[in-house]
């Protein structure tokens, strides 16, 4: 009689551990379809203001079942949403191509860290099928808009680096990162328009770096106002930001405008103001005056141009040059 309740006990037992066990595995497997990896593309160079974010970046992700891929946005951002029975520290490859890019695989271990991948530039030869590189000098951005009781008498503009390491734990630093995980630090710049003189349509941008691991902090720069000024705060690796601001008197009157903008090895930077019309981009080609109308979709035959549109649609410009031409001086 006792061998048969230690039987019954036995097989209660196994029975209720295997449906433990297959809850465990159900919340489990309820949970995984939330893993996502995150990341930052951009250009590798020892300069950090040459880091330009990558957008258009196709990555794929092999090892998870099925097979996924995502792209690469204007910031360089890139998220992927595993699929369930992906496991936190399981090994996956992350496979990156962009024409204008070597490729590469790199294999990552599951987690919550920030991805931030470097891709190398395929090399511009100097001599092309059409013949030697193209120079182009001179590069300039020029812009119409209706201006009332004020004249634009110039701009100002900055850019400011802020130094960090990804990836560090925030144990007791002063500044962290937004979910409190990581280790942080604040960079800023001010401008001052001069006496009489007011800013308007000031923008910051990112330009170089991990950029959509920083958030604005302090923003001082929206308003109409003699000083501007910004604070970002960055939790991944060290970025650039350019924050460029237009200089104003009181007085009617419509204004052509023309601005340089600020060009890092092969990407050019800039930002319009939300009633920029009529934009030009326009360059000494050989040595030659050339004009290039920069429509909705921004293109110019020596480089290939992506805007993105802020929350005050202001337009960050980010032009990237082609193969067989290079930027010189006059």
């Amino acid at each position: 009689m006792r061998s048969r309740k230690r039987i019954a006990l036995s097989i209660a037992i196994l029975v209720t551990g295997g449906v433990l066990a297959g809850l465990v595995e159900s919340v489990w497997l309820h949970r995984a379809q939330h893993i996502v990896m995150q990341g930052s593309v951009i250009k590798a160079d020892a300069d950090v203001k040459k880091q330009s974010p990558i957008a258009n970046v196709q990555i794929s992700v092999q090892g998870a079942a099925p097979p996924i891929g995502t792209e690469s946005n204007f910031s360089g951002f890139f998220k992927v949403v595993l699929p369930i029975g992906a496991r936190p520290g399981e090994t996956v490859f992350l496979r990156f191509r962009h024409p204008d890019y070597r490729p590469i695989e790199l294999p990552e271990v599951i987690g919550k860290q920030l991805y931030v991948v470097s891709l190398t530039p395929i090399p511009k030869h100097t001599i092309t099928r059409h013949g030697p590189m193209i120079r182009l000098s001179n590069i300039r951005v020029r812009y119409s808009t209706q201006i009332e009781n004020e004249a634009n008498i110039g701009s100002e503009i900055t850019t400011f680096e802020i130094p960090n390491q990804g990836n560090v734990p925030c144990d007791g630093y002063r500044h962290c990162s937004p979910d409190g995980r990581w280790k942080a630090n604040v960079g800023s710049a001010s401008l001052d328009a001069g006496d009489g003189n007011v800013f308007e349509n000031a923008r910051v941008s990112c330009i170089a770096g991990p950029c959509p691991f920083t958030r604005i902090i302090s923003d001082r720069y929206s308003g109409v106002s003699r000083t501007i000024s910004v604070s970002v705060l960055d939790w991944s690796d060290t970025t650039t930001f350019l924050m460029q601001g237009e200089v104003f008197r009181r007085e009617i009157s419509d204004s052509v405008r023309e601005m340089y903008p600020v060009i890092f090895g092969d990407s050019i930077n800039f930002s319009l103001p939300p009633p920029a019309e009529g934009t030009t981009l326009e360059a000494e080609v050989n040595s030659i005056e050339t004009v290039f109308p920069l429509g909705p979709n921004p293109s110019v035959p020596w480089a290939d141009c992506n805007v993105q549109a802020a929350k005050n649609q202001s337009k960050n410009y980010r032009c990237e040059l082609r193969q067989g031409y290079q930027i010189t001086s006059r």
